[in-house]
């Protein structure tokens, strides 16, 4: 019988790289990147607008990147014509009518992935999983807070 793997930096590694990688082959189908679709995510989930400069804190927060690569994507997603500069200020940033359909046709497509890859997974492990996961995340940003 094989031996259940103890949960390591490497086993959460590799299910991070394995699942991104699902995602990533469906993004390059909609011509979208990783970081892309996480910056129409969030604009999104704010109600389709946001200010500069709390998305470029929030996605280097998340992505542990340069404020540099947030505002290339940012900047990405302008030129192909997915987020426009609100007139208040210009500070402002929202989904187009072209964005907010990309943006659900992400969510659609990580909708389908979850559905697959979760699919027999019992609730009570995802739980514990999703846990011990924060639990790391939150120790981790902690260690990288006082560096």
């Amino acid at each position: 019988m094989p031996r259940t793997p103890v949960l390591t930096g490497q086993v959460i590694g590799q299910a991070h790289y394995a699942t991104r990688a699902v995602l990533e082959r469906e993004l390059t189908a909609m011509g979208l990147t990783f970081f892309q679709s996480l910056a129409l995510n969030a604009v999104a989930a704010e109600g389709g607008a946001v200010e500069h400069a709390p998305l470029v804190d929030r996605m280097t927060g998340a992505l542990k990147v340069d404020e540099s690569a947030v505002q290339a994507t940012i900047d990405e997603l302008s030129a192909a014509g997915l987020l426009r500069t609100l007139p208040s200020g210009g500070s402002g940033l929202a989904l187009t009518d072209a964005g907010r359909a990309r943006q659900r046709q992400v969510a659609d497509g990580v909708a389908g992935i979850v559905a697959r890859l979760y699919a027999d997974i019992p609730t009570a492990e995802l739980e514990v999983a999703g846990r011990v996961l924060t639990l790391l995340k939150q120790r981790a940003d902690a260690e990288l807070a006082t560096a």
